[in-house]
């Protein structure tokens, strides 16, 4: 993690930004301003301060909110319900539900307690500390070339990818291209760990050696690669892709001497889980890069 000492008091003057703005009440900025003030781009932003912090924006605002809500029940008289609306919650019953499920505890019962309470602002005043690589990342600085694919947007359950790339194969074999069938590619248009499943979308996507046929409305051609790009080896279950890009934004970006650029990543799925044991699956991620 000494790598990412440079990068702490960006994200600081983030989290300063939101606890003003709670503190004050007033509406919170939203992810551009937030980037502008981490000198980020906003196309990584929310990726690269969940891999820097261990915790999306929404959470943070939520662990801010609750430290605001105990710090009032600590030091003032005023009522739950006025805490609560003072906070950004609409109930007091919303307060309640958050003090439960953050210090299992209620309101009263912290301020029967100075101690429980003081415990349970230190605690949620930070983030829950981050696990230390034990290795270093074997991550590659390679030129890519661009390449064109076939694309079909899923929207749902990250599990249910597979029946996706099913509608893909089924129209590739209705052409003829099995043969010049050269890559699967995924391109996540968001977080499974953190979007409800009706909100996840993730594009699927093959790649050939063969020039395409005009293709359904349903499907889009688009065009991926063409610069320099970080490339990271991911070995096990690819719903942990995410986890593992994480790494690479927290683990060696930092150190590398290289900045993001505004492009999408994407990854390479090199076996067919249906056929590879999930401990062993493969598959390339590729992070853009800025030129050096």
């Amino acid at each position: 993690m000494k790598a990412n000492v440079a990068q702490l008091p960006r994200l600081d003057r983030v989290i300063s930004c939101l606890q003003q703005s709670i503190d004050a009440g007033g509406s919170l900025p939203d992810l551009d301003a937030l980037a502008a003030i981490a000198h980020y781009s906003p196309f990584h932003f929310h990726r690269v301060y969940r891999a820097l912090t261990g915790e999306t924006i929404g959470r943070t605002v939520q662990r801010l909110r609750v430290v605001k809500a105990l710090q009032r029940l600590a030091h003032s008289d005023a009522s739950v319900t006025e805490i609560a609306l003072l906070a950004g919650y609409d109930t007091p019953q919303a307060l309640a539900r958050v003090l439960r499920d953050t210090v299992d505890a209620s309101a009263s019962e912290l301020r029967m307690d100075p101690q429980r309470m003081a415990n349970s602002i230190e605690q949620l005043s930070r983030p829950l500390p981050l696990a230390e690589q034990t290795a270093p990342l074997s991550v590659e600085v390679i030129t890519l070339e661009p390449f064109e694919v076939v694309a079909l947007r899923a929207q749902g359950a990250f599990d249910d990818l597979d029946a996706v790339f099913g509608e893909l194969f089924g129209w590739a074999a209705e052409q003829g291209l099995i043969e010049q069938l050269q890559q699967l590619i995924g391109m996540p248009q968001g977080d499974h760990r953190e979007l409800p499943t009706e909100e996840l979308q993730f594009d699927c996507a093959l790649a050939f050696s063969a020039d395409l046929p005009a293709l359904p409305a349903s499907l889009q051609r688009q065009v991926l690669g063409g610069g320099r790009m970080a490339r990271l080896r991911h070995v096990g279950s690819y719903a942990l892709l995410e986890d593992a890009t994480d790494q690479l934004l927290r683990d060696w970006l930092p150190g590398s001497g290289h900045a993001l650029r505004d492009a999408p990543l994407h990854y390479h799925f090199l076996d067919d889980p249906e056929d590879v044991p999930e401990a062993i699956l493969r598959a390339d991620i590729y992070v853009p890069l800025a030129a050096g």
